[in-house]
């Protein structure tokens, strides 16, 4: 081990055994067990956690509440605020201020102790926030029998259909001090949205007029064409009215519940695998639904520039014969003119692969813009999930997601999802530094990690020696976020996930 691990270690070690101190001291003075030995020191890598005494002192309060005894449940409400106390304290004190888990729910979760079981366990680790995963998959958060949207409810077994989860979950996370945010994807609206025969004209669609649920590659082997799963995946088009008017009543939807906050990702184009995952071409772009192209061809300003587009779109390219052929049948308008683009020069080709590029992003921001705007409106904090290489260019083409986080609002939150695999964190630092160059100074960056805490996984470093890292590079950070509950509880999310129970 390196001189400048050694020292890293140390550095870490007394910095979480002084944080730590703090914390068991501020616990001493509100145990409800008097009669209890004193509280055992923290983990010395996460400062907020909560001691382990303090921990099996409230799982038995909460499973003798379980089974009908009244004054345990007492005692666990008592232990239950307490504990609020004693993390928002810590966080205030403590870096990072804020520091999430993105948590995702199932219909088990509505048995009674459950929703107490799983955010006990996450305020347990220092967690003052949670992102709670509401529309996934094609499904929503919502009960059976009050979900206005086209998608069917995560909760459909007969016992819990209606039970309002994301509410309860909200009321218990702010019992225990954590602000909850509602975690929703936004342009992929899942599998059985495309099966919806009133819907098929919402989703997106490239120049071969395959959507991204038939969309086919050729096989490196044989050069068969297969079909390429996107498993539950459905992207839509974000000029599409229909597609925008479903997407509102979900977010109407979710913020009836009265979340802390919403959470926006897939705001994006799919990657596609391979050499596909470089648009090259217009007719690689998600552009060509009714809707889209519509909206680009009304970017044309003359005539002449209306039938170059048109032509450009249906063949992929145009020729100088093409243009001869439009300055003939309009000899009186000049030059072709549409929207200004990025680039305003070079051959009518260039200045049209321009312009669809940019109508494609553009397409995504509008959507985006629309979705937040009632979570702007309650005043509520909103945040784009993003990845920091999802807007690159890669060569002539570009990065197939088009993902134009660069250009997100100043007043969202920007969530990089900071998952480089390199042995260390260096590739993670490199990621949140390209996020900073492009983020103004208003604008509130909130990495989120990938792994668990105490060692690495999947070639990644600790949790604490990523937040380490991050610190030292970027120390105006003070909020990060950790994917997922699944990965540091994987038993316990599996016994959800199927109602198992101890």
């Amino acid at each position: 081990m390196s001189s400048q691990m050694f020292s890293l270690l140390a550095t870490v070690t007394d910095l979480g055994r002084r944080l730590s101190q703090s914390l068991v001291a501020t616990l001493a003075t509100t145990s409800i067990a008097s009669s209890s030995p004193a509280l055992a020191q923290a983990d010395p890598a996460q400062p907020c956690r909560l001691p382990p005494q303090a921990v099996v002192e409230k799982e038995t309060l909460r499973q003798a509440a379980l089974n009908g005894d009244d004054d345990a449940r007492a005692r666990y409400q008592i232990l239950v605020a307490r504990h609020r106390s004693a993390l928002q304290q810590c966080r205030q004190q403590f870096w990072p201020q804020r520091q999430a888990l993105w948590l995702r729910l199932y219909p088990c979760d509505a048995e009674a102790g459950q929703l107490e079981e799983v955010f006990d366990r996450i305020v347990n680790r220092g967690y003052n926030e949670v992102y709670i995963e509401v529309f996934y998959d094609g499904q929503v958060l919502l009960p059976t029998d009050d979900n206005p949207t086209p998608w069917q409810s995560v909760m459909r077994s007969s016992e819990f259909e209606n039970v309002d989860l994301l509410s309860e979950a909200i009321a218990k996370g702010r019992e225990r001090g954590l602000k909850v945010y509602a975690w929703l994807f936004t342009m992929n609206f899942g599998y059985a949205y495309g099966q919806l025969s009133d819907r098929t004209d919402a989703l997106a669609r490239n120049g071969d007029n395959v959507t991204t649920l038939n969309h086919r590659r050729a096989d490196d082997s044989n050069n068969n064409s297969l079909l390429h799963s996107y498993a539950s995946q459905a992207f839509i088009d974000p000029y599409s009215p229909q597609a925008r008017r479903d997407y509102q009543w979900l977010v109407y939807s979710v913020l009836q519940r009265q979340p802390d906050g919403v959470l926006f990702d897939y705001v994006r184009y799919p990657r596609l695998p391979g050499s596909e995952s470089v648009a090259t071409k217009v007719r690689d772009l998600w552009i060509y639904g009714e809707a889209s192209r519509s909206a680009l061809m009304q970017r044309a300003l003359n005539d002449k520039a209306r039938v170059l587009l048109e032509r450009y779109l249906d063949r992929g390219y145009v020729t100088d014969d093409d243009l001869a052929a439009a300055n003939a049948r309009f000899p009186n308008e000049g030059e072709p003119r549409w929207q200004e683009v990025r680039s305003q020069r070079g051959s009518v080709q260039t200045r049209l692969w321009h312009l669809s590029v940019a109508h494609a992003v553009q397409g995504i921001l509008d959507f985006l813009d629309l979705a937040v705007e009632p979570v702007r409106t309650q005043d509520l904090p909103a945040g784009a999930v993003f990845f920091p290489d999802g807007n690159r260019p890669v060569g002539e083409g570009f990065d197939s997601r088009l993902q134009p986080w660069d250009r997100f609002p100043s007043s969202m939150e920007w969530h990089p999802m900071l998952y480089g695999v390199c042995g260390d964190a260096s590739c993670i630092v490199e990621q949140l530094q390209r996020v900073e160059a492009f983020a103004s100074e208003d604008t509130t960056v909130v990495p989120a990690l990938a792994g668990v805490w105490g060692e690495p996984m999947q070639n990644r470093p600790s949790l604490e020696a990523q937040m380490y890292a991050i610190r030292q590079a970027t120390p105006e950070i003070d909020a990060i976020s950790h994917f997922a509950y699944s990965w540091q509880f994987p038993e316990s999310d599996r016994q959800r996930k199927f109602c198992e129970r101890d």
